[in-house]
């Protein structure tokens, strides 16, 4: 029987329920418990696909095409799992489903209500969820870690609440557990517990009982014994049910804060895990775990050696924005044992109407850029800011200064490099300027113009490298030839292949570093979320110039990764490699560029180790042919002007 463990949250929202909730997950896994966790998200959303970034922070993409709530992505990370868009619940999600049931008459011409019929749709979902595998154990998990979004009390969160107070009775007591995170502020030194107090009182006359409270300090400041007695005093929870989490110097150190604690020895004894039967392999596996993290940490808290980041991106104000992007930078800078200083520059600031209108900020910005010891773009929509972006990257590949482009950089590499190389100055995206004369990034043939919500590029996709023998195996079936060997899952059989001395010479496999830091691999996976690419019309016109696209999808159409050769490390990815970096398995395309600005000797280092060690983080099954994947994403491709997919089909 899985074991449920909910996290709820009261006072205010954004106190850090999804770390606590990754952080007790990372916990049970040490101990050799599959665990895997649930996001449920109030909103009437569908999924987060449309949200803007500056609202709710970055959209998290799944390996499936899911687009979800950013806390998935600490789940990911903490936990070291692959998760569905099922392991996203939304308000919209569930209604859509009760109504659609109730069109196909499935409630037998009942009266459909919130009680019973939406909170036994949302049990259901949760339970159904929590079976699926998440690893590569192919298992099912023990834990199931359930984070409520928003706060008790709030109108949206209703009904979800109620289908929680009725799960405990549907799972029983040995199988269901709550941690309530509650805020306690400090006024004038002294810490108020009556905030506490009023949220757990609200969540016991809602039916729920609290088996932790965790009490986020939003300071250094540890939580005092009187404190964490008066709550116990008033919340019905004996001392050692209260938990202090203050801010302390990482994330990364709220897992040991925790442990400290004895969140782990109360759950065990609280959810009977000792009665779950976990093999020796799995154990050892766990304390594997602990000890890397614990090394990680404290490794951490010995770096002196600083790498300054400029970050120049769209939505700058709002961090969240760029969540996995600083993700995968920290695990980086762990790596390479120096630590990390992120500057960040919002690309307009950088543009010569921001010198009239804020000189100001427009000299702060390319101050920040010219003492970069790294140049970063991310990604983004629209074009406000994007010439920003170009001027940045002019200057990092003048200046051989490592850069980093993702999607929309990867996109604004290709102009600049259009423009300033190539000479066609008025170089443009669609996206930008529709009816431009020279269409460097073009709009994908197959993707609806009609409808915004999961019809993009979506999900994991691999990508060749060129030169290698699956590189030349991809040309050979584009040209058309019938003999071509492929296995089952559209994989190269290599030993098939002839091979040419004179290809292996001149080909990007030779010195791409992409490569190198993938593992020297013929292929790759990363996860995609884009409307627009590479014109293939003008790849010739670029390569011919010397902008080496070192990766493509596999017909060889699809511009996916470009790479500099004569630079220190100047790479785009259409992709988004942040979305699959962890901890202790640093994103590859991230390591080398913070490897880069560390120093060329530190670039050389973990090339080498990476040629060597590196293992992608995708479970084997998800590691397929590009149309494999189709079939399992939300993308939508228009067919005959009509798309395809879970909603009703609509006219392009």
């Amino acid at each position: 029987m899985t074991k449920y463990i909910l996290i709820s949250g009261g006072v205010v929202s954004g106190i850090g329920k999804g770390i606590i909730a990754s952080s007790t997950g990372l916990l049970l896994k040490t101990t050799g418990l599959k665990v895997t966790a649930i996001k449920i998200d109030p909103y009437m959303n569908i999924d987060a696909g449309t949200m803007r970034p500056t609202e709710h922070g970055e959209v998290f993409v799944l390996n499936d095409g899911g687009e979800v709530d950013l806390d998935l992505g600490n789940y990911e990370r903490y936990l070291d799992v692959t998760l569905s868009r099922h392991n996203n619940i939304t308000t919209g999600k569930i209604y859509r489903e009760v109504i659609e049931r109730e069109r196909k008459g499935e409630y037998l011409g009942k009266t459909v209500q919130i009680v019973p019929h939406v909170t036994s749709a949302i049990q259901d979902w949760i339970e159904r969820v929590s079976k699926i595998p998440v690893d590569n154990s192919g298992e099912e998990p023990d834990i199931c870690i359930i984070e409520l979004g928003g706060t008790v009390g709030d109108i949206e969160s209703a009904p979800f609440v109620e289908a929680m107070r009725q799960f405990q009775f549907r799972v029983g007591y040995d199988n269901f557990a709550l941690i309530h995170v509650s805020l306690v502020p400090d006024m004038h030194g002294e810490q108020k517990t009556k905030p506490t107090q009023t949220t757990v009182h609200a969540l016991r006359g809602l039916g729920l009982l609290p088996d932790l409270i965790a009490c986020r300090l939003l300071a250094p400041r540890l939580l005092e014994n009187a404190t964490k007695e008066k709550i116990s005093m008033f919340c019905h929870v004996s001392s050692n049910q209260v938990l202090g989490v203050h801010d302390v110097s990482s994330v990364y150190h709220v897992p040991l804060l925790l442990q400290s604690q004895g969140i782990v020895d109360y759950l065990r004894k609280r959810l009977n895990l000792t009665a779950l039967n976990v093999p020796e392999e799995m154990a050892q596996k766990g304390l594997s775990i602990e000890a890397r993290w614990k090394a990680m940490t404290k490794a951490q808290e010995r770096c002196y050696d600083e790498v300054k980041i400029v970050l120049v991106g769209k939505y700058t104000e709002f961090k969240d924005s760029y969540m996995s992007v600083i993700k995968a930078l920290e695990h980086s800078a762990f790596r390479v044992q120096h630590k990390l200083v992120i500057q960040w520059v919002e690309s307009s600031n950088l543009e010569p109407p921001a010198l009239g209108s804020d000189p100001a900020k427009y000299h702060d910005a390319w101050r920040a850029v010219v003492g970069a010891s790294g140049i970063l773009v991310p990604g983004g929509f629209g074009q406000r800011g994007t010439e920003g972006m170009i001027l940045a990257i002019k200057w990092a590949r003048e200046q051989k200064v490592p850069f980093l482009g993702i999607c929309l950089g990867f996109q604004m590499a290709v102009l600049e490099w259009a423009r300033n190389v190539l000479g066609v100055q008025d170089a443009q995206s669609t996206e930008f300027v529709p009816d431009t004369p020279n269409p460097f990034i073009i709009f994908m043939p197959e993707i609806s113009r009609s409808h915004m919500g999961g019809t993009m590029r979506l999900g994991l996709r691999p990508t060749i490298f060129q030169g290698t023998a699956r590189a030349q195996l991809s040309s050979t079936l584009t040209n058309g030839s019938a003999n071509s060997p492929m296995d089952a899952d559209g994989a190269a059989n290599s030993a098939d292949i002839p091979s040419s001395p004179k290809f292996a010479l001149e080909s990007p496999a030779t010195w791409s570093k992409a490569r190198q830091l993938y593992g020297n691999v013929d292929r790759m996976w990363e996860r995609h979320r884009h409307r627009y690419e590479v014109n293939p019309e003008k790849v010739p016109q670029l390569e011919a110039s010397g902008l080496t696209f070192v990766g493509k999808d596999e017909r060889g159409e699809r511009m996916q990764i470009l790479e500099l050769k004569d630079h220190p490390f100047f790479l785009g990815l259409q992709p988004h490699p942040e979305l699959c970096s962890r901890p202790l398995n640093p994103s590859p395309p991230f390591l080398g560029f913070i490897a880069a600005a560390c120093g060329s000797s530190v670039l050389a280092e973990q090339l080498e180790e990476q040629a060597q060690n590196y293992r992608p983080p995708h479970p084997e099954g998800s590691m397929v042919s590009e149309e494999t994947l189709r079939e399992r994403t939300m993308e939508h491709p228009v067919r005959g002007g009509r798309m395809s997919g879970w909603g009703t089909p609509v006219a392009d």
